[in-house]
C-alpha cells in the first residue's frame, strides 16, 4: 500500500514571467529575464496535459488543487484554461475533487473571463495595493500610466459574477504608513479575503541593504497591529486576513498552512511554461533548477533529496536568537529569502522583518490565549 503523503502547492506559470504591466517592485520578471524565461511562448498543450497528469498523480489528498501564476497568467488566454479544465476532468480519478485558483493583476478580466471562471468555480486572487494614490505608485504599465481604474473594473466584474475573490496587497514603504486607510478601503469594496505581503527588496551588492521602497520592520509591525485591532473589534467572521488566520492557528495548536511560517519549506515549487521545475517561487535561479517535467515526473522532484534539503535548510540555518524567541512557533524565521541581517550578537541569518513580526505576534498573544481558553472550555 502506498503510504506516501505529500503536501504541496505548485505555482504553475504557463506564460512564465510575461506580463502586460511593469510593476516597479516585481522581483519575478527580473530573475526570469536573467535566465531567458520571459520570452518563452505559452505552455504547449501537450506539455500542459503532461503537467496535469503528473500533478494529479503526485497529489495524495482527495482535493486536487491547481494554482496558476505568472507574470500575468491571463495572457495565456481563456481558451488555454478551458483546455486545462478539460484535461483535468479527463484525467480526474473517481472520488477526487478538483479546484483551480489564479492570481491576476485584474486588468484583462472581462465578461468572457468571468463567465468561464464562475462556471468552473475558480478562486481568483487579484493584486491591489489600496486606494488609487498607493496603487498607482508601483503597479504601472510599460508607458508609465497607472492601472487602478482597470484593476477596480476587473475586481467589480468578478464580484458581479459572484466569483470568490481574494485581494493581495503588497505592503511597501508608501502604503504601510496608512494601515486603516488601506484596510477600510478594501472593506469598502466588500473584500472577504485579504492577504498582506510585505515588500522586501535588497539592493545589489555585498552589503545587506534594502531599497527605499521596502517597508521597514517596525512600520510593518505597526501596520499589522493597527489593522488587527480594527479587525478584532469589527470584522471577525466577516473578513478573513491570512496572517491573522495563521496567528490564530496557535490558539488551537494547528500547524501553519502558509509556507513562510512553517518549520520547513519546499512545498511551494514552480513549474515554468517550458516545463522547468524550480524549488520555490522566490528562488527561480539556476542553482535551484531541479530539471524539467518533460523528463521527470512532478512526484520525483517533490520527493527528491535536493528539494527536501532545500526545505530543511530553513530550520537548519535558523539562528540561536530565533530558537530562543518566545514567538518562534508563530514565525519560524519566516521566508529564507528575507533572512539576510545579523542578530544582536552578530550571528548571520536573522530575518529582516523580525522586529516587525515580533511586535505583531506579541501584540496578538493575549487575544490568542483568550481564544485558546475559550476553545478549551468549549465556548
Amino acid at each position: 500500500m502506498n503510504t506516501i503523503s505529500r503536501e504541496f502547492h505548485i505555482f504553475a506559470k504557463p506564460v512564465s514571467a510575461a506580463c502586460n504591466l511593469n510593476c516597479s517592485y516585481c522581483y519575478y520578471s527580473g530573475e526570469n529575464n536573467k535566465i531567458g524565461l520571459a520570452i518563452n511562448p505559452r505552455m504547449e498543450y501537450d506539455l500542459l496535459e503532461k503537467y496535469i497528469v503528473q500533478h494529479i498523480e503526485a497529489t495524495t489528498d482527495d482535493l486536487i488543487f491547481f494554482s496558476w501564476h505568472g507574470g500575468e497568467p491571463t495572457l495565456a488566454g481563456v481558451d488555454f484554461y478551458r483546455k486545462a479544465v478539460e484535461l483535468q476532468k479527463k484525467h480526474l480519478p473517481k472520488g477526487k475533487k478538483l479546484l483551480n485558483g489564479i492570481q491576476t493583476n485584474g486588468t484583462l478580466i472581462n465578461e468572457e473571463w468571468c463567465r468561464f471562471l464562475k462556471k468552473e468555480s475558480f478562486l481568483v486572487g487579484i493584486s491591489m495595493d489600496g486606494p488609487e494614490e498607493f496603487h498607482k505608485r508601483f503597479r504601472i504599465k510599460n508607458n508609465g500610466f497607472g492601472t487602478y481604474n482597470e484593476v477596480l473594473r476587473g475586481y467589480r466584474l468578478l464580484q458581479r459574477h459572484e466569483i470568490t475573490t481574494e485581494i493581495l496587497c503588497v505592503v511597501n514603504a508608501s502604503n504601510a504608513e496608512y494601515p486603516l486607510e488601506v484596510y477600510r478601503f478594501f472593506k469598502s469594496l466588500n473584500a472577504g479575503f485579504i492577504t498582506f505581503l510585505p515588500l522586501v527588496e535588497q539592493k545589489s551588492g555585498f552589503k545587506p541593504e534594502v531599497t527605499e521602497n521596502t517597508v521597514s520592520p517596525e512600520t510593518f509591525g505597526k501596520f499589522l497591529i493597527n489593522i488587527f485591532d480594527d479587525w478584532v473589534e469589527n470584522d471577525i467572521g466577516k473578513v478573513t486576513i491570512q496572517i491573522f488566520e495563521e496567528a490564530l492557528r496557535a490558539a488551537i495548536d494547528n500547524e501553519h498552512t502558509l509556507c513562510i511560517f512553517k518549520v520547513n519549506c519546499g512545498g511551494v515549487p514552480v513549474i515554468e511554461g517550458n516545463g522547468d521545475f524550480y524549488s520555490c517561487d522566490h528562488f527561480v535561479k539556476p542553482e535551484h533548477l531541479l530539471g524539467s517535467i518533460k523528463y521527470r515526473p512532478v512526484s520525483d522532484f517533490l520527493d527528491s533529496d535536493e528539494q527536501k534539503a532545500f526545505g530543511r535548510a530553513k530550520s537548519i540555518t535558523l539562528p540561536k536568537y530565533c530558537k530562543n524567541c518566545h514567538v518562534l512557533s508563530m514565525c519560524n524565521g519566516e521566508c529564507p529569502k528575507n533572512r539576510f541581517i545579523e542578530t544582536p550578537d552578530g550571528e548571520q541569518g536573522l530575518n529582516y522583518l523580525c522586529a516587525g513580526y515580533k511586535m505583531f505576534f506579541k501584540h496578538c498573544l493575549p487575544f490568542i490565549e483568550a481564544v485558546r481558553t475559550a476553545v478549551a472550555e468549549g465556548c
